[in-house]
């Protein structure tokens, strides 16, 4: 069973910044795909960012640019850079891991608002 937990969102004025982490247990952490979705009020859930277990890294197109995912596999950590945050990006954010299966945190709240 894969466990995940995210960490670091929060208010945020436009323009500004913040790093997302996704610690995961309960499994060998270089054998995940690893991504972050988001779901904000009335949307579908998306794909924001996703790094393969060999390291590529792929973006939707309204982040590419902006957002940067990497992940740590001694720390078994993803995490997702997030600079010149916009209104729009307020959302949940979800980490996922795909082995087979897949699995999802419980979310952070981003909100980008002045």
């Amino acid at each position: 069973q894969v466990q995940l937990v995210e960490s670091g969102g929060g208010l945020v004025q436009p323009g500004g910044s913040l790093r997302l982490s996704c610690a995961a247990s309960g499994v060998i952490f270089s054998s995940l795909i690893m991504g972050w979705y988001r779901q904000a009020p009335g949307k579908e859930r998306e794909l924001v960012a996703r790094v393969t277990r060999g390291g590529s890294k792929s973006y939707a197109g309204s982040v590419e640019g902006r957002f940067t995912i990497s992940r740590d596999n001694a720390k078994k950590t993803v995490y997702l850079q997030m600079n010149n945050l916009k209104p729009e990006d307020t959302a949940l954010y979800y980490c996922n891991a795909v082995l087979g299966v897949d699995y999802w945190g419980r979310g952070t709240q981003v909100t980008v608002s002045s």
